[in-house]
Formats: structure tokens, sequence, C-alpha cells
């Protein structure tokens, strides 16, 4: 793997400014998908920030308009393309304007090849390895006057001291790696953002540590997979020893991580995670499905005898420990009986939350080839008692919270005039009366009760 270092491109700067010599361009750049996304959107916006341009909260005020995109699900593909097909009368407006599209959607050979031939006024196509070199590309656009519409291509690098404009000054995102090996048959993540590359402990700890002393109370470590952090690095490290090595940092702040593979999820990481006070109590494990056969079909590389004993260990060694995962409804072949053991361990598991999805075919993984029979009203109709069950089990967990006087951090405004926001240590969200000066601290909050998956509180 190939490290690489983000430096100031000082030539590509003079011909955007060259470009646009009345007043400095403004960027309007809009993430779609997860947070590793929303960690490469907050990268793009730095290293547009550094060649000159400014940013704006909408595209009719922009220069330049950037689709920062996610493949997973079929759904989020064609909410970028209904939101890039909505330009067009801008693009008539305005010659001038630049549109461009990148991330992961851009890593897809017939997605560039349908942006080159249904979408003639889009300037600009890269993939998720191409913001350093965003720069380049627009001088290069600029100055030859035609679109750029790269290719897909897969780097094996990691590119270190990118700008950064973070959306929060006090929730912040850090990858840790890359890139995934897993090659579950339904994800598409392997394809477009290759293979696992993490990055050296050194360059973690010191963005972990400049975060720590700006002020930053809540840090998020990102990666396809956390739990196989170290693999291919010299020296011998694993996702459990990163952990114990950042708490080692002093200050006031918590740590998440996502996401996390359960078959990496080691007991050592359980015992990390039970001594050191940074580490939040929540795990996020993916089960994905409650059944075994299905397990196996998606290349999951684990059982859910083991998933559950995983469990039950955290149990024993985190006091207080909460749950939530992601689960796929109607995957190729899924039956009554498959579906009935997901529900089974939702029951057993009592996750705090669930993150469901209706199984999206994705062009070029194996699922995709696969027969599936189910109509798609039953897959809904499976969804529905999925959905009815978390909340049966959740509702009632989160109720019974009522009287616990915790820790929170305040993240902004209620859903009432004069109340806030703030998140508990189990990521669940509690809505209190407190005032603005609050928002982006630590409070001590009183839980007075619940309205569906929401707690209320008033401060301690």
């Amino acid at each position: 793997m190939e490290k690489l270092t983000y430096t100031h491109d000082a030539a590509s700067a003079a011909v955007i400014a060259r470009f646009y010599p009345d007043a400095p361009p403004l960027a309007y750049v809009h993430s779609f998908g997860c947070q590793q996304n929303v960690n490469d959107g907050e990268k793009i916006r730095g290293v547009l920030m550094d060649v000159g341009f400014g940013l704006c909260e909408n595209v009719e005020q922009a220069d330049l308009i950037l689709f920062n995109t996610c493949a997973v699900r079929e759904h989020a593909e064609q909410r970028v393309f209904g939101n890039v097909g909505a330009l067009k009368k801008l693009k008539e407006q305005n010659p001038r304007l630049v549109i461009g599209v990148c991330g992961c959607m851009a890593q897809q050979a017939h997605i560039v090849d349908k942006l080159r031939k249904s979408y003639p006024y889009v300037d600009l196509v890269f993939g998720v390895d191409g913001i350093d070199r965003l720069p380049a590309m627009l001088a290069q656009r600029f100055t030859r006057g035609k679109r750029y519409l790269e290719d897909p291509r897969t780097r094996n690098a990691v590119v270190e001291d990118l700008p950064i404009r973070r959306d929060s000054g006090f929730r912040a995102w850090l990858p840790i790696m890359y890139g995934c090996d897993n090659f579950c048959t339904y994800c598409i993540v392997p394809y477009v953002r290759g293979r696992e590359r993490s990055r050296e402990p050194e360059d973690i700890l010191a963005e972990f540590r400049d975060l720590v002393a700006h002020g930053y109370k809540e840090i998020t470590l990102l990666g396809q997979n956390v739990n196989s952090y170290g693999k291919g690095l010299s020296q011998p490290i694993d996702f459990a020893d990163l952990l114990q090595r950042l708490c080692q940092v002093e200050g006031d702040y918590q740590i998440r991580f996502m996401t996390s593979h359960p078959k990496d999820a080691s007991r050592k990481l359980i015992d990390v995670i039970a001594a050191q006070p940074h580490l939040c109590r929540h795990i996020h494990l993916p089960v994905q499905s409650g059944s075994d056969r299905l397990l196996k079909a998606m290349n999951r590389h684990y059982t859910i005898e083991q998933y559950k004993d995983l469990i039950d260990y955290a149990r024993q060694k985190i006091p207080g420990v909460t749950f939530s995962s992601d689960i796929i409804v109607g995957f190729p072949g899924e039956t009554e009986e498959d579906f009935a053991a997901t529900l089974r361990l939702v029951e057993e598991v009592g996750y705090m939350q669930l993150f469901t999805f209706i199984y999206s075919p994705r062009e070029g993984t194996p699922a995709a080839k696969l027969p599936d029979p189910t109509p798609r009203a039953e897959k809904t109709a499976r969804m529905e008692r999925l959905l009815a069950t978390q909340e049966r089990v959740s509702y009632a967990a989160i109720a019974a919270m009522a009287g616990q006087t915790v820790r929170v951090l305040v993240e902004g405004a209620g859903r009432l005039p004069g109340t806030l926001n703030g998140r508990l240590d189990n990521n669940l969200v509690v809505e209190f009366a407190a005032p603005d000066s609050l928002v982006g601290q630590y409070a001590r909050v009183r839980l007075t009760g619940s309205r569906a998956a929401l707690l209320l509180g008033e401060l301690a």
C-alpha cells in the first residue's frame, strides 16, 4: 500500500482564479449515504476551499455543484439521478456552471457510461480515490473546455493531510481504514471502495490528538469493517490495540466506532470497551439475518450461535451495554422460516435500534444473479412485521429508563421551542428544556419519560 500526502496545488488554484476573475467561486457539495461519504464530503469542501472556493447552501448560488454519491442501494442511485436531472435548467441558464458527480456511483463503469451518454451537461465525474486530485481535474476542465469524466479506477493508497471543513465543531468522523475484503454477496462496497487499506496508527493518533485539543467531544472511528483494522501494516496492531492507544489521550471526550463486522469482533475488543471509560457502551453489530442458511448465502462467515455468544459475553463484561444492528429483509430465497428466525433474534437480543432495508440487487454482486421468487408485496409485509417487533422491544426498554440520570452530549434544537436534543452513551436521543449555550457541551439530564423512541427529560 502506498502512502501519499496532500499538498496545495498552486498551479490549479491559479487556473481557477483566472476562470473566476471577479469574485471567488462558490461550491455546493452534497453527500449521500454513509458516514464515510459524509466525511469524504467534508474533505471535498476542504480541498475546494484550499484552492479558492467558498461554500454555499443552495444550488442557485453555486458556481460548482458536486454530488458525492452512494451505491449501496438502488434508491440512493435513483435520488442522485433525480437531483442531477433537476440541474439541467440551471445549466441552461448559466452555461459557466460546473456540475460534478463523484463517489461510489462513479466507481461503476455502467454509471459513468450513463452519465456520459444521458447527462451531457455533467462536466466532472470521478470516484472515491480522486479527492486529492480534484483541483487538477477542475483546472483541466477549465483549460481545455471539455468534460472531465474519469473512468473508474482504484488506487492502493491512503492519502494523508487532506484539508477538511467539518460539519460540526464538537462531533467528528475519523477514518481509520478504507475499503473492504469481505465480499458479502449482496454488497457493492468492495467493488467501489476497493480492498482494505489501514492507516498508520501514528497518523490516526495525530489526527485524534488534534481533534481532542480543538475541543471535539465525540469522535467516531470509521471503516467498512473497523474490526479488521491493522491487517497489512508492518507493525502488529489490531483494532483493540488502537482503541487502547487512543484512550490514553487526556481530555473530555467519548469514542464511537462503526461499522463492526461480527466475524472479526473479538472478546479482546469487548474487554477493552469494558475497561476504558472513553468508549461508549453501545455496539453497532450488523447481523443482517437471523438465519444461518441465509448468512452462509450472504458470505458472512459466522453463525447465529457465534453472534449470540459475543452478545452474551459483552453483557457479562459491560454493565448496561446496548446494541444496534442492520437487517436485510427479502434476501433472494428468504423463506418464512428464515424470516421467523430473524424475528426471534430481535426479541432475544433486544436491540435498542435497528437499521432495516428491503434487499436491493446491486449490479456486479453475486446475489444479483440469484433467483428471487418472493413478491415485493410479501417483502414489504415482512418489513412491517419486523418494524412492529422492533418497536415493541425497543420502546419498552426505552420507557423503562425513566428515572435515570444520564450524561448526554447536547447536539442542537429539539422539536419544541426552548428544548434541546442530547445523545446518550447508548446512542438514544433525549429532549429537554435548556438554554442554547449548552449545545456542543455535556449535560446531566434526568429522564422523565419517553415518546416512542425519543426520551424526555429535564436538566439535573
